[in-house]
């Protein structure tokens, strides 16, 4: 379940959505459905700015890394491809939404398996830049297992483009790139700048 605001806050924010309703020039006498709207907003929020609490933080579980290091692309490397995500743009409350692509080179402990979708989970609850997302899923990443290297990149469309002000779709793409991840020759592993071809692999 979600983490809850207390009471009061829960309250407040069903009132002040209730408040713009009117402010909209909205009326519950002429569109009955909206009744029970200002308490639907507020449990809305109450969901989506759930990272928010500050007791919400994934408990992750780590393992030692038993394997051989690697020393050619690919070799150890984790990757976690295609993890769909929703957050809202800090500036306007639209959503952002898209897939993100998780990846690092494991030193002395590896992350779980479902653990790069909890962060990512985690940090897209809250108002978000999707820049600031991607930086917060790296370092915590690093700060979690201290790998040889990790790549975080989020590809994204945002509402707050296409439904106002210039209206045009497109995906936007961030990337953090760290470590030995950063090398050239772990190119061929990531996933591509998108519309572009991957790099040809490495000579086996």
């Amino acid at each position: 379940m979600p983490s809850q605001p207390p009471a009061s806050d829960r309250q407040a924010v069903a009132r002040a959505v209730a408040g713009l309703l009117r402010a909209l020039g909205l009326d519950e006498a002429d569109e009955p459905e909206l009744a029970e709207t200002p308490s639907r907003v507020a449990d809305l929020y109450a969901e989506l700015f759930s990272g928010l609490d500050a007791g919400a933080i994934p408990e992750l579980s780590t393992f030692p890394h038993t394997g051989g290091r690697g020393t050619g692309p690919g070799m150890d490397l984790v990757v976690v491809r295609d993890l769909p995500f929703h957050s809202l743009c800090v500036h306007h409350l639209l959503p952002f939404f898209g897939n993100a692509h998780i990846a690092y080179l494991p030193r002395e402990r590896l992350m779980g398996i479902s653990g790069a979708a909890r962060l990512l989970e985690h940090y897209a609850r809250r108002p978000q830049l999707q820049e600031r997302l991607t930086t917060q899923v790296a370092d915590h990443l690093e700060r979690l297992v201290a790998p040889r290297g990790v790549a975080v990149v989020l590809e994204a469309r945002h509402l707050c483009m296409e439904m106002r002000g210039i209206r045009k779709t497109a995906w936007v793409e961030t990337r953090v790139v760290r470590g030995e991840l950063a090398d050239p020759r772990w190119a061929s592993v990531l996933p591509p700048v998108r519309g572009e071809a991957a790099a040809p692999g490495p000579d086996r």
